[in-house]
């Protein structure tokens, strides 16, 4: 089954073509600028790449374009628009609505409406995407797939938060967790290399510019970083993560701020840039530190020490510790931030070889970075959350 994995942004719509039978890629891109002057950029797996500057008012002609060079003689994978059997969409927020992945009709769009005040800038253009898919697939069934969904299994002590309960039932404030379709493929992998899925503690780390942890047990989630939006949790490139709530309130009085301005400065002027006062870039933090530069040493210092405070508080909460993962930008491709975080836990029975975890850099494999006779293992887990959609939508349409 072909299967078009579409992620939609409020003026993108990046995509990707998969093969579920054999699980490979057949073409991949990015529509951008919708609604200002629209430009595409399609990609082969062989290595081409084509550009192409063209009008895009809205996603409906968005998803008219991307199809379009899907089933161009010249760039594209497949002869015609028959060949695509099924739309994935990511989407990134379904509140309590949602558990698993579904298929679309009239009752899910208006449930994935209601979602909007927990996601505005998300689940807007989740519905342009899937209304745009509409209006050009007529004929071709859609599933969404949730980041939320993974961590629905969390108990309600661990995703309630202590605020007074009736605005937990009036405004859905709870922990929901994000990056759930990683954390639901790398803890998979994971269960196929520990050959089991009873009794297994696993902590699973995808970080990125944003990063998040989760605790996942036998399999299921029972505990995570990300709360009620992605602002919670660990230091991020720009983002904040958990910090003390009265601090809030203090600065907007002190610098005399709106609500939206706080929300912009702790989304966007805070983490590895607030604290570095270089970038939010890991890439030019990591300059910056062979430099000696003092504020982004500090800010990869806190970063490391967060992830290890979560790594012991989540194998406290499961009782146990059988595997830790990293995955995404940072996760993959740090040895160093890698290192950092798993020196000194190795009373958990973490322990590092030093040379396989040097040795994971950009590497498209599953790689143990433990040594042979360490307790837990330890393992870099290229992530594909394209896959997970793909398969969900195979999965569900086949029924």
């Amino acid at each position: 089954m072909n299967v078009l994995v579409v992620n939609a942004g409020s003026s993108s719509l990046k995509y990707q073509l998969l093969d579920t039978n054999t699980e490979k890629e057949l073409a991949k891109g990015v529509c951008e600028r919708i609604g200002i002057d629209g430009n595409i950029t399609h990609k082969l797996p062989d290595g081409r790449k084509f550009q192409k500057n063209i009008d895009m008012p809205n996603h409906a002609v968005a998803m008219q374009i991307l199809v379009d060079m899907l089933t161009n003689k010249e760039c594209g994978c497949i002869s015609d628009m028959s060949e695509i059997n099924a739309v994935g969409h990511r989407v990134v927020h379904g509140g309590e609505y949602f558990s698993k992945s579904v298929i679309v009709n009239d009752g899910v769009i208006k449930k994935l409406e209601k979602c909007k005040d927990l996601a505005p800038l998300h689940t807007g253009p989740a519905l342009m995407g899937i209304a745009g898919c509409t209006e050009v697939m007529k004929n071709t069934p859609q599933v969404l797939v949730f980041d939320t969904a993974f961590h629905q299994t969390m108990p309600d002590y661990a995703y309630m938060y202590p605020i007074q309960y009736t605005h937990y039932k009036k405004y859905g404030i709870r922990r929901y967790g994000f990056h759930g379709t990683s954390h639901r493929y790398v803890s998979a992998e994971m269960l196929k290399i520990l050959g089991r899925t009873e009794d297994t503690k696993i902590v699973t780390c995808h970080l990125g510019n944003g990063s998040s942890i989760s605790a996942v047990k036998d399999g299921k989630s029972v505990d995570t970083s990300m709360g009620f939006t992605p602002l919670d949790g660990l230091e991020m490139g720009t983002r904040c993560g958990s910090i003390d709530p009265a601090i809030v309130c203090f600065l907007m009085e002190k610098e005399n701020m709106t609500a939206s301005e706080m929300s912009n400065y702790l989304n966007k002027k805070c983490g590895l840039l607030g604290v570095s006062e270089v970038s939010s870039d890991s890439r030019e933090i990591e300059a910056a530190i062979a430099g000696g530069n003092e504020k982004a040493i500090l800010a990869d210092k806190i970063m490391s020490y967060e992830i290890k405070k979560y790594i012991g508080a989540y194998a406290a909460a499961m009782g146990g510790l059988d595997a830790v993962v990293f995955t995404a930008g940072l996760g993959e491709n740090n040895p160093a931030l890698r290192k950092n975080v798993c020196t000194g836990l190795e009373f958990l029975g973490i322990e590092i070889d030093d040379e396989m975890n040097k040795k994971a850099f950009h590497q498209s494999e599953n790689i143990k970075i433990s040594k042979g006779n360490a307790k837990v293992q330890v393992y870099v887990i290229p992530t594909n959350e394209e896959l997970v959609i793909a398969r969900d939508t195979a999965e569900l349409i086949g029924k």
